[in-house]
């Protein structure tokens, strides 16, 4: 490997670790928010319980999310400064005000969160974590404002004396349809990752019998936000689809591995055949679906994919000599593992509820483990999906603008882009291991069995609260 697949590993290793702690802090925020807020109203003490444990695990996951991310910040200058010399205007505009604004806001929220069990009045202290939830999707907006950039680039010109792309038009990087049709998806993801977590970690309580009055309340919840969340996943997924084939058909070719412009094209649920893609020995479709997914039209010439090869000679008329097609396998399989893991998610939420109805408390071992490991359905899913999304844009680092080979830094060397990436691996797999510890002690531990409230002022006298457990 040279110096750029090394920073490309790099940067891949890194972004999904760290992805692997964001749809957890996005839906897991607003959802104990849901839970204080049903405390405050009725003054049930297992909404309170349910609050605490959640928050506990909210609180492990954003802090090692944040280490995580941190990281990547560094990479734009270190491993890729051509790129970020090239964009850095546009790009770090919507990351300028993502850290300085929204992450202060949900840190500074959090804190008061954490520390003002205490100190707050009761509607004052349960305002700071619908705070802390609205930061967290305000951070996820920018976040996704840059990205979308580099899948739809606007509002910037090119200027031919600095060679770089500059910034004219911001209210166009924010509200293009690509950015606020990704951020719409990505959010309703995270809440099907964060629902199904709540439903898997409440049976698993349940059926060790730790605070099963207030687990059976939450699994309920999390049912809930995962039938709500999934829906809309499966909405906003079609509308992202179609601006995807509006703006990067080659990544919807790559994703079924439509060599040749076809009508009708069916979507393969299983295929057997080339290790590229180019041909299948043997699958089963579902006729047509594909061309419904980019076009909206089962049959008929509206209904026509554009394939691979039609779509190379296109790029390369416009771009010049090059291989414009990603690699087809790993597209392919992504795109199938973000919608088959995702489901797997929402069936197990139905089967949770189904087994739990009436008071019921299943007692099979199986169960338990299905219970224990379910969570990482729609995570893996989620993650399969933003590798079905950065691959599928390559060679591309900035759709149509800049090809990743060209973004990579000049003065990398192998052995430095080797020695970070094994340094960096190494320290994600301590990170790993502290937080999957932490997690596993605080469910096993689970909620306290019962609640002290040692003064209970009205939820609108100003009167703080103190809590002892």
């Amino acid at each position: 490997m040279n110096a750029l697949d090394l920073a490309r590993w790099q940067f891949g290793i890194t972004t999904v670790y760290h992805f692997l702690f964001v749809p957890l802090t996005i839906g897991s925020a607003t959802l104990v928010a849901i839970m204080q807020t049903a405390w405050y109203r009725t003054g049930d003490e297992k909404w309170l319980k349910a609050t605490k444990f959640f928050g506990k695990l909210l609180l492990i996951n954003f802090a090692i999310g944040v280490v995580t991310g941190i990281v990547q910040e560094f990479q734009f200058g270190m491993a890729w400064s051509d790129y970020s010399r090239f964009v850095g205007d546009i790009f770090g505009a919507p990351l300028a005000v993502e850290g300085l604004a929204s992450f202060f806001l949900e840190s500074t929220f959090l804190g008061l969160w954490i520390f003002g069990w205490d100190r707050l009045p009761r509607g004052l202290h349960l305002a700071t974590i619908w705070c802390v939830a609205a930061g967290t999707m305000l951070s996820a907006y920018f976040i996704l404002a840059a990205n979308s950039f580099m899948q739809h680039p606007v509002g910037y010109i090119f200027n031919p004396v600095t060679k770089r792309a500059e910034l004219v038009d911001f209210g166009k990087v924010l509200f293009q349809n690509t950015t606020y049709t990704t951020f719409f998806h990505v959010i309703a993801s995270a809440f099907l990752v964060s629902g199904v977590m709540v439903v898997g970690v409440s049976l698993w309580l349940m059926m060790r019998d730790q605070s099963a009055d207030a687990m059976r309340k939450t699994l309920k919840l999390g049912v809930i936000a995962t039938i709500i969340a999934g829906m809309a996943v499966m909405y906003t997924g079609d509308v992202q689809a179609k601006i995807m084939v509006a703006q990067q058909p080659m990544k919807m070719a790559a994703a079924e591995a439509v060599y040749e412009t076809a009508e009708n094209v069916p979507f393969s649920l299983v295929t057997v055949g080339s290790l590229d893609g180019s041909e299948a020995y043997w699958a089963i479709d579902i006729p047509g679906l594909t061309s419904f997914l980019a076009t909206g039209n089962w049959t008929g010439p509206d209904s026509t994919v554009q394939g691979i090869n039609d779509l190379q000679a296109q790029y390369e008329q416009k771009f010049g000599p090059g291989n414009y097609a990603p690699y087809v396998p790993l597209v392919f399989w992504a795109f199938r593992a973000m919608i088959g893991l995702g489901f797997l998610g929402i069936l197990f939420a139905l089967f949770a509820a189904w087994i739990t109805r009436k008071g019921r408390t299943p007692k099979a071992p199986v169960v338990k483990l299905a219970a224990a490991v379910a969570f990482l359905f729609p995570l893996i899913g989620i993650s399969a999906g933003w590798i079905f999304t950065e691959m599928g844009r390559q060679p591309w680092i900035v759709f149509g603008l800049m090809k990743t080979s060209d973004g990579v830094s000049p003065t990398l060397t192998t052995t430095q882009a080797l020695i970070s990436i094994v340094t960096f691996t190494l320290l994600y797999g301590v990170l790993a291991v502290i937080e999957f510890g932490l997690i596993i002690r605080a469910v096993k531990i689970g909620p306290p069995e019962t609640v002290e409230l040692a003064e209970l002022g009205d939820a609108d006298s100003g009167r703080p609260l103190t809590f002892s457990y």
